[in-house]
């Protein structure tokens, strides 16, 4: 059976549609890990298959106010160290791009609402993007931006923010968001102007957004696999 592992910083972002996905799989053994809500990290990043980290409103910076992000850093390291697949997602992509010694900074703009992202040839070529259209119509909402780490592919870009997914090894960092549902919008945007257009847009598009989003979730499954047959074929040796 294999082991994914969920990491979540607030209560609001949690894995939306990835942890439906996910939980659609006997195969799959999902365990959890709240840092909001003093929940620890496993010692061993190398006892799963596969690990995933969610969105948040901090800074990655902010380890004084938010501790568990030093302690993240480190163990996304060992990950990436051991070349586990990893999927990171707005916060969780900026944080795979600090454990790979990349800079993270204010970009030049916020981002938010429905943006179109564009897939890079590298991105077109990539096995997390096979079956995707060249262009996506996705969620943002995020002040900071990563850059690519050295040795990484930059797979997605916009006009707005360049850099929008990124590969390192087989850890990939999204910008944006493709596990949004509707009741996480309600509960981002309530108190905001742009709530009930970025609802309305969201329920013209679903289909699309929901069908692209499980494509994604789809192959990076498929690259656990790949690792894990490739895992133990070295063993065998």
């Amino acid at each position: 059976m294999k082991k994914v592992l969920i990491i979540t910083h607030v209560e609001a972002e949690g894995p939306g549609t990835l942890g439906d996905f996910l939980q659609s799989f006997e195969d799959l053994k999902i365990q959890r890990a709240k840092l909001y809500n003093g929940e620890k990290l496993p010692d061993d990043a190398r006892s799963f298959d596969a690990i995933v980290t969610m969105g948040g409103p901090m800074n990655v910076h902010d380890e004084d106010e938010y501790p568990f992000l030093k302690e993240e850093t480190k163990f996304l390291k060992q990950a990436i160290d051991a070349n586990i697949p990893i999927l990171g997602i707005c916060l969780g992509a900026q944080m795979i791009a600090k454990a790979c010694y990349a800079p993270v900074n204010k970009a030049f703009e916020k981002e938010l609402g429905w943006k179109n992202v564009s897939l890079t040839d590298s991105g077109r070529r990539d096995i997390l993007f096979q079956g995707i259209t060249d262009k996506m119509r996705v969620f943002q909402w995020h002040e900071d931006t990563f850059e690519i780490p050295y040795g990484g592919s930059l797979l997605a870009t916009s006009e707005e923010c360049p850099n929008q997914a990124f590969r390192y090894g087989n850890a990939y960092g999204l910008q944006f968001h493709i596990e949004i549902t509707r009741e996480m919008l309600i509960e981002w945007m309530t108190n905001l102007p742009e709530c009930g257009e970025s609802i309305h847009i969201y329920e013209r598009i679903k289909h699309n957004l929901h069908t692209q989003a499980r494509m994604i979730y789809a192959n990076f499954l498929w690259l656990t696999d790949i690792c894990r047959k490739s895992a133990g074929s070295r063993r065998e040796l």
